[in-house]
């Protein structure tokens, strides 16, 4: 698939895209968390597709995939045990236009997903969108002293190229941790 122009992006404000998980009843390892999808992830389909995005990387480099799979392989990580959704459905051109009653909402909605789902970590891609999903004004980086519907809790940075915060290498050690702690 060509890269999205600006057309694309544009109509692709307020889609969403399915979650990534295993058949109901394989087991669901790690279910990773993203704030929401990107103009960019909803004009092509795939979860943290835009260039630039750590996730991919991380995920490789920390150790929960053999090779780094390109966002289009994304069906893959099902048979790694992973899966991915997002707190809220709708993809926005940043997650700033996102209000705290579609975080909280999405928080609801994820926790439902939870506890069908049963994935043994629930990893939160974003503290601060965290925070206001789940009123939790000083959670942090890192594990969780709370579950969410008996999934271990575990949050990391949001792995958008636009968060200065965070290196593609320091990501890649959060999950590498969360990994080895985990057990997963």
């Amino acid at each position: 698939m060509a890269r999205p122009g600006p057309a694309d992006l544009a109509a692709a404000a307020n889609r969403t895209i399915p979650d990534v998980l295993p058949a109901v009843g394989e087991l669901l390892r790690v279910l990773f968390c993203g704030i929401n999808p990107s103009l960019y992830s909803a004009a092509t389909g795939w979860h943290f597709a835009r260039p630039g995005n750590r996730f991919w990387p991380a995920l490789h480099l920390s150790g929960f995939t053999p090779r780094q799979l390109a966002p289009a392989e994304q069906d893959q990580l099902a048979g790694y045990g992973l899966g991915i959704t997002n707190l809220v459905a709708r993809a926005t051109d940043q997650a700033a236009e996102l209000d705290a009653a579609e975080l909280r909402a999405g928080g609801e909605r994820l926790a439902a997903l939870i506890a069908a789902r049963r994935p043994r970590v629930l990893a939160v891609a974003g503290v601060t969108a965290y925070r206001t999903a789940f009123a939790r004004p000083r959670a942090a980086i890192g594990p969780q002293p709370e579950s969410l519907a008996g999934a271990r809790l575990w949050i990391l940075p949001n792995p958008s190229g636009l968060n200065a915060h965070t290196t593609g290498p320091k990501l890649a050690e959060l999950m590498r941790e969360m990994r080895e702690a985990t057990c997963v």
